[in-house]
């Protein structure tokens, strides 16, 4: 008797680190189930998306995939393929994606995930679609269900393991879930619940696992991560606690956290980033505007006063840290004057990078529901435009202040440059599969001239500081510590030499 060939899932990962780690723990339990990662849609079994709701385009982005997925079906006649849609997306328009995509199955919200192999067994059995949604957002769960949805999450994950597709370096822990902070612009809130902290001790014992798998980082996660506090057998337990208890996890090397809310972050925090030596120097602080006036209208909580000592008071704790901003341009209202001022925070904070946003109004939200997106869009097209290339300046000059100094970085693997050139010498069946992922917009710049093509040997890393470096390098390399000598420089990318 042959066995029964495994059945194929592809998942595609679009959106933040959380829903990067959420996609591992989904494929894990699918893996449980009998299933293997395929990277081609077209042939798979199962399908699902893992989606964000942060701003529009990533919503259309979904659409735009179901639209492919579903010409796929009609033109190969299949009609076993099982399609969900889970994530943020999958809670905020349900109505829509029920409504204008009958191709999907399944949908399941970020709280439901455990009831993933429930899901799709239902579908198979019944070819009915499955639906589990939170109702987080009524908060009108009776205390004993919420509970128990809690113990199901914990349990989820608990239940980590690693597959092949996994990073063998780096990893994330979540160390809490959902937002209570409602910024008038942003959705978190509303798709994944109110802020829960995890037990330290399950953090604790995940990261032990993760690092007794041969993990050498790891980050922990969180909606407002420096927010995290949880008291339980009246002892309570605060985030530069928890930095501490993870640090002392044996073989741990590098401990990062994202991300980080100015108006909560404590000066305990940037001590513990300076007494622990697992703490790399990296911190992500989101300041969204350099506008006092749009960040109240934001409901961010901060002034730019604030922000501005914050910085200062960082680099004076914790001397080379390397920091990194997001920003929303075209907000309700914004002039060209309070553009401005975003500029000259940037300017003066001298960030290693920036993510930076257009406005995107989101159903639901105090700022869609109370004010008019006045900002035409060609207007925040150009204000986005500006922006990154204030940063763009800034990081081409910092990075190439680093030429002819070493650097320690550890090795997560082949750069993105030498994996197409040796997928471009693989046959197309001998290609792994793997999670797609979505990173969010950095700057981007013109490559400095001395910087050398790449080859299929080249390897990237990061600093302490998370800068990305690439070297040329054996694959032994991988999963070490190692020191480059930088050699060229661009606005994203360090280039050297191993020492």
């Amino acid at each position: 008797m042959t066995d029964r060939p495994a059945k194929t899932v592809y998942l595609e990962t679009m959106g933040c680190q959380m829903n990067v780690l959420d996609s591992e723990l989904v494929l894990g339990q699918l893996r449980r189930a009998g299933y293997c990662l395929t990277d081609q849609f077209k042939t798979a079994d199962l399908v699902l998306l893992n989606t964000c709701s942060v701003r529009r385009h990533a919503e259309d982005k979904v659409y735009s995939r179901l639209g492919e997925i579903g010409s796929a079906q009609r033109r190969s006649g299949r009609r076993d393929q099982i399609v969900g849609v889970i994530g943020c997306m999958a809670e905020r328009d349900r109505a829509g994606l029920l409504e204008k995509c009958p191709q999907v199955d399944i949908l399941c919200g970020p709280n439901e995930l455990n009831q993933i192999p429930k899901l799709v067994l239902e579908v198979t059995e019944s070819r009915k679609r499955a639906i589990a949604l939170s109702d987080d957002r009524s908060r009108k769960i009776p205390v004993e269900q919420r509970s128990a949805q809690l113990d199901s999450l914990e349990a989820l994950d608990l239940s980590r393991e690693l597959g092949p597709e996994a990073s063998r370096v780096q990893a994330y822990v979540r160390v809490q879930r959902g937002c209570d902070k409602f910024c008038t612009y942003c959705v978190v809130p509303f798709t994944r619940g109110p802020e829960r902290s995890r037990p330290p001790s399950h953090i604790v014992s995940e990261a032990k696992l993760l690092v007794d798998q041969g993990m050498m980082e790891i980050t922990l996660l969180g909606q407002t991560v420096n927010s995290y506090v949880h008291t339980e057998n009246g002892r309570t337990v605060r985030f530069a606690e928890l930095l501490e208890m993870v640090a002392q996890v044996p073989g741990l090397e590098r401990l990062r956290f994202v991300t980080s809310f100015p108006a909560d972050f404590a000066e305990d925090i940037l001590c513990a980033m300076r007494d622990l030596p697992q703490v790399c120097e990296y911190l992500h602080l989101p300041a969204q505007s350099g506008s006092n006036r749009v960040l109240r209208d934001m409901k961010r909580q901060h002034t730019v006063e604030h922000y501005d000592e914050l910085i200062a008071k960082a680099r004076e704790i914790v001397p080379g840290i390397n920091l990194a901003g997001d920003f929303i341009v075209g907000f309700v209202g914004e002039t060209e004057d309070e553009f401005a001022e975003s500029v000259a925070l940037v300017e003066r904070t001298q960030y290693k990078n920036i993510f930076v946003f257009k406005y995107s109004p989101r159903p639901g939200t105090a700022a869609d529901r109370r004010q008019v997106d006045d900002v035409p869009n060609a207007v925040k097209r150009r204000r986005n435009t500006e922006l990154l290339a204030v940063q763009e300046r800034i990081s081409l000059a910092n990075n190439g202040k680093l030429i002819g100094r070493e650097v320690e970085i550890l090795v997560e693997g082949y750069s993105k440059a030498a994996e197409k050139l040796r997928r471009q010498e693989e046959p197309e069946e001998a290609r792994p599969g793997g999670p797609q992922g979505e990173t969010l917009a950095r700057t981007s710049g013109a490559p400095d001239t001395r910087i050398p093509r790449p080859t299929r040997s080249q390897l990237t890393g990061r600093t302490r500081g998370d800068q990305i470096v690439v070297y040329d390098g054996p694959a032994s390399d991988i999963g070490r510590l190692k020191r480059v000598r930088i050699t060229a420089a661009s606005a994203l990318t360090l280039h050297g030499t191993s020492v």
